[in-house]
Order: C-alpha cells, then structure tokens, then sequence
C-alpha cells in the first residue's frame, strides 16, 4: 500500500500503511504527544469512542467496554445503516504494559487478528506502530479491503484529540 500523508496538528506526521507478509499488516504514525497520553487515548473508553471510528465510515459505536489489564477483555458494538443489525467486535488482552504496549485478540471469526500496538517516546513525540498477524492470507485481503482502509483517517482523529488536550 502506498503511503498516506494526513493530520491536523502544527507539525504533519504521515500514518504509513504497510503489507508486512502474506499475514501482517503495520501501521505506524509519530503523534505530538507523550507516550502516557497517547497510552490514554488507547486505554480509556471515554478517549477511544471519540476517535476509533472513521468519520467518513457512517458507522456509530453504540457501545465500548475495556478492560485494560493482561486477561481483561473488550467489545465494541457498532450500527451501520446499511446492517439489519448491530456488529460487535471482541477479544481478550493478552499483554498490557502502561505507556508501552497493548496486545489483544479479536475474536468475532476465526478469521480474528492478533493486534499489538507499541508507543515508543522520543523527546516527547509518541511513535505508535500497530502490528496486525492474520491467521490466513485471505483475512488480511479482506481486513485490507474493509476496515484497513480507514486507519489513516483513524490515526487522523487521534491526532486531532491529542492536539485538543
């Protein structure tokens, strides 16, 4: 995938989309911001509803339950126009490390990824790179031609909240 230049904040930071291998999926974007404020905005339900879901997706998320801890787990119900119904979205952290890294499972198919996401500091900016490991080729296709494509402008709004803060 090509690269994508988006942002709100004095200093533009580029969110980088990239195929990995067959399976993994990387993106990586630098925020203007401390690593435990960033960490924040991943780990607070409050901070993560206002910018998770792409504006230009027309979805809402209804709801957001975190539980943040190693073996906790999460659900994020979601409604569309065009469902019939609401589609929820859930898994269990594996691995939390405050201000450094989130691992989760997402469980809803057997077609689930395993998310980590780092946050590295670096004289007060916040590289966050979100790794994504598929379980087949044909899951990463489809997370490439649905949800995938809305992580720039995901990475965008997180930008715009860090700004607001």
């Amino acid at each position: 995938m090509s690269k994508v230049k988006e942002g709100s904040s004095a200093a533009i930071n580029r969110t980088d989309v990239k195929r990995k291998s067959d399976r993994e999926l990387v993106v990586t974007r630098t925020f203007n911001a401390p690593a435990h404020i960033v960490f924040e905005a991943w780990s607070n339900p409050e901070l993560f509803q206002r910018w998770w879901v792409p504006k230009s997706a027309g979805m809402s998320l209804l709801s957001c339950d975190m539980d943040i801890r190693t073996g906790g787990a999460y659900r994020l119900v979601f409604s569309h126009p065009a469902f019939d119904q609401p589609m929820a979205f859930f898994g269990t952290y594996t691995e939390v490390t405050p201000h450094k890294r989130l691992v989760w499972t997402n469980e809803e198919s057997d077609q689930g990824a395993v998310t980590t996401v780092t946050f590295e500091e670096n004289a007060g900016d916040t590289l966050v790179t979100l790794h994504e490991l598929y379980p087949t080729t044909a899951a990463l296709d489809e997370a490439l031609a649905g949800s995938a494509e809305g992580l720039p402008e995901q990475f965008a709004q997180l930008d715009e909240l860090l700004a607001g803060r």
